[in-house]
């Protein structure tokens, strides 16, 4: 997988900011990624900082871009267009203080078109990293929510979930006479279409589950009903794909379970995209199958907004920033 990411960035050149540029871990993986050559690293920090902290790692960044919000030349720029953004909802004073901090100035980077791509949350928490996304970047044209997907790898084997790290649930947007502006089923919905976009970006042919403990009216109650209108949302909004349901696990992976209990269906047995009907069960399944299938999982991968903006775990390893930031470069 690596390796065809690879070769798309060398093809088409890209800047990832980190909004923790002093981190030792991102430190590391900046160095990996200058060596290499196929992707430039923007650190966000004080210089000297930045400097001291990876002379003592050891890592060499000589060269790469160390931005300071303190000492930005474009700094009043910068604020006179979150204003704007923020459409009154914040003062120019409000807004400094923000892109003080480098979770809003290096999203503010990424919507300016210094960078392309943003990776943080080594230090910041994964709503530090999608709230500044949100207002600042924002939902891509057509999208009502973000959500988030992962990649997971074993072998030659690759699969896709999601959600499992957005949304906790899904629950009728309503105005306020209380009218359904947008419906439990076309949020889940769009997740589907969503993550078999992600699927296709890393090679994928997908074929999209929508899960549930039920397969084809075996089972009843509000949460198969949701899966079940989700579905036909889906089908509407991209019937181009393969997508089908509602269904268990057994029958989207088992060919034998799937076309016993869902006879004819080009997704039961065969799927490669796994929907989960909300964040509970999809952040258990993608564990389960990291920890006792033995995949390797890339993500939380988001969705929706209007340039890719990913976030680590806290607990994550330079391992696994220089991979986040291959991937999130990659879907620029």
């Amino acid at each position: 997988m690596f390796e065809n990411l690879i070769e798309v960035l060398k093809a088409n050149p890209r800047k990832i900011v980190y909004t923790e540029g002093h981190d030792a871990r991102i430190l590391e993986s900046a160095a990996r990624l200058k060596k290499d050559g196929f992707l430039t690293p923007v650190l966000v920090g004080n210089v000297d900082e930045v400097k001291a902290a990876a002379a003592k790692g050891g890592f060499d960044i000589e060269g790469l871009e160390i931005l300071d919000p303190a000492t930005y030349d474009k700094m009043d720029e910068m604020v006179e267009t979150m204003v704007a953004l923020r459409k009154g909802k914040m003062t120019a004073e409000e807004c400094r203080a923000a892109l003080s901090k480098g979770n809003y100035f290096g999203t503010m980077l990424v919507k300016m078109g210094v960078a392309d791509a943003l990776l943080g949350g080594a230090t910041y928490s994964t709503a530090d990293t999608v709230r500044p996304a949100l207002q600042l970047v924002k939902t891509r044209k057509g999208a009502n929510l973000v959500s988030s997907c992962f990649i997971l790898v074993r072998g030659d084997e690759m699969i896709c979930m999601g959600d499992c790290a957005i949304n906790i649930a899904y629950e009728d947007r309503k105005d306020k006479e209380g009218n359904v502006v947008l419906s439990a089923a076309q949020q889940l919905a769009e997740v589907a279409v969503a993550t078999a976009g992600t699927a296709k970006v890393f090679g994928m042919d997908p074929k999209v589950a929508m899960l549930s403990y039920s397969t084809k009216g075996s089972g009843k109650g509000v949460n198969v009903d949701l899966v079940r209108n989700a579905t036909a949302i889906a089908k509407e909004m991209a019937p181009e794909l393969a997508i089908d349901g509602e269904m268990q696990f057994d029958a989207a992976v088992s060919p034998v379970v799937g076309q016993l209990k869902f006879p004819g269906s080009p997704v039961a047995g065969y799927a490669n995209t796994f929907i989960f009907p909300e964040i509970q069960s999809g952040n258990i399944g993608y564990k389960i199958a990291q920890r006792l299938g033995g995949f390797a999982a890339y993500g939380p991968i988001l969705q929706g907004l209007n340039a890719p903006i990913n976030d680590l775990s806290r607990g994550c390893d330079a391992e696994e920033v220089y991979q986040m930031s291959i991937i999130t470069a990659a879907l620029a």
